[in-house]
């Protein structure tokens, strides 16, 4: 059984959804990051499997929210895994980047947000005013995991079906408290569930999903951040309407470590 790292690349121009991150033109800069995770995943013996198609309309469900069918979309497509990397589009790894597979110990594993503290603090108060105030924060900001690059495995299946099962049963509330507080959909949810459900949390550093990166003053024409950690995660950037200045970094980042992409 192999590793999988997972990503979405999905058009869905014209398709009813209001996130647009995933229309056309905006999903242009994922060309490098896919090609940099292909190349990370064969020097490390990996399989990357993209998803391109939603599994339902965005009318029922976000795309982000449907992500998290990951275990059974491999299930049904007859791939057998041990663990499974879901990562996003707008990130680059590293060609060095040491497997980190290796440093789960089988854990559900991720890395705090270490960046947008106003958004997080924001977005643990509503969700917690909103949807779980029958409880106390049960974690702080500190604590507060960035959902672009999570690691489990078959073990971990009963928790995200329960999180899953979670978002069906409260979905219109979870919507209505994303749209109108303009915070995170399911990153902010996760973070309840997982205390909720008592999940082992493995920690890895910054290095692996490095956000925020313009705030840290580490994404400069230099490539800093090339100098400090393994996996480059271009949220955040300001005055990025476009998604023009996310293509110049990632582009610029790719070339730099890979050279030229080549189709």
């Amino acid at each position: 059984m192999k590793n999988i790292v997972f990503m979405m690349d999905i058009d869905l121009e014209g398709k009813g959804d209001h996130d647009n991150r995933y229309h056309s033109k905006r999903r242009l800069p994922y060309q490098y990051s896919i090609a940099s995770w292909k190349k990370w995943c064969k020097k490390n013996d990996c399989d990357l499997v993209i998803m391109d198609e939603p599994i339902c309309p965005v009318s029922e469900m976000k795309i982000t929210w449907q992500r998290y069918y990951v275990l059974d979309i491999l299930e049904n497509s007859g791939i057998d895994y041990d663990q499974v990397l879901m990562v996003d589009a707008d990130t680059i790894i590293h060609p060095d980047t040491p497997n980190f597979f290796e440093m789960t110990d089988g854990k559900f594993t991720a890395v705090h947000n270490e960046g947008c503290y106003d958004w997080i603090c924001r977005s643990i108060e509503n969700y917690h005013r909103h949807l779980f105030s029958d409880m106390e924060i049960p974690f702080g900001v500190n604590e507060y995991i960035n959902t672009g690059f999570l690691i489990f495995n078959k073990s971990h299946k009963k928790f995200i079906n329960s999180f899953l099962d979670f978002y069906n049963k409260n979905s219109d509330k979870i919507n209505q408290i994303q749209e109108t507080f303009h915070v995170g959909t399911c990153q902010s949810v996760i973070q309840y569930l997982l205390k909720i459900e008592n999940v082992d949390l493995n920690l890895l550093p910054y290095e692996y999903n490095m956000c925020d990166l313009p705030r840290k003053e580490i994404l400069d024409e230099q490539l800093t951040m090339t100098k400090v950690g393994w996996i480059y995660h271009y949220n955040a950037i300001p005055n990025n309407h476009d998604a023009s200045l996310t293509m110049y970094w990632m582009k610029k980042t790719y070339e730099h470590l890979y050279g030229e992409l080549v189709e």
